[in-house]
């Protein structure tokens, strides 16, 4: 359970930055669980989204009508079966539902999804999603963004928080990633 105390996570949030900080002053190869990404690694992929899952996975359509599926990197919306997961999918929908959209990516996950950033005129969707109090930043993979992502991202969760919107309206905001678990034990224990 997260503290909700805005003098509590005010204090914890300034720490967090603190060791955030001395992380990323080491070199990217000794943090661990790290994957350095310089600007080279990344691709470029533009096309127009013909598919929203959810608030945090898109299918985009290429000029040669390739589909590619897309996770958006930096960020955890709550899932289909969670409070706030429709609307989290329809806050995406409205912002780039059959709009053309640069993807900036450098990897695939383990689902066969880009991931990477969506830009739709000059404008960070994923980043968007946060402030709309649509997703978490997805700490749990923060290393691979940009120090400066990592930061902008931090805040803007923090920034919803403090003003309820969106998911944080709810007193206890369940993470994707502990739901997921959560449903996973869940299964197991029916069998």
């Amino acid at each position: 359970m997260k503290l909700r105390n805005p003098g509590v996570r005010g204090i914890l949030f300034m720490a967090g930055l603190l060791l955030l900080s001395a992380a990323c002053s080491r070199p990217a190869s000794n943090q661990p669980g790290s994957t350095p990404v310089s600007v080279s690694d990344q691709q470029t992929l533009t096309g127009r989204v013909v598919r929203i899952a959810d608030g945090d996975t898109v299918t985009v359509l290429d000029g040669n009508n390739a589909e590619h599926r897309i996770r958006l990197q930096g960020i955890d919306a709550p899932e289909s079966r969670q409070d706030f997961g429709a609307k989290a999918k329809k806050n995406l929908s409205q912002m780039i539902f059959d709009k053309e959209v640069t993807v900036v990516y450098y990897k695939t996950d383990q689902y066969g999804r880009l991931v990477g950033k969506i830009w739709r005129d000059g404008t960070d969707i994923n980043l968007e999603q946060i402030r709309a109090g649509m997703a978490w930043h997805y700490k749990e993979y923060e290393r691979e963004q940009s120090t400066e992502d990592r930061e902008v991202y931090a805040n803007a969760e923090n920034e919803a928080w403090t003003a309820r919107r969106g998911l944080w309206a709810d007193a206890h905001p369940i993470e994707p990633s502990k739901f997921r678990k959560e449903e996973r034990r869940w299964r197991k224990s029916a069998k």
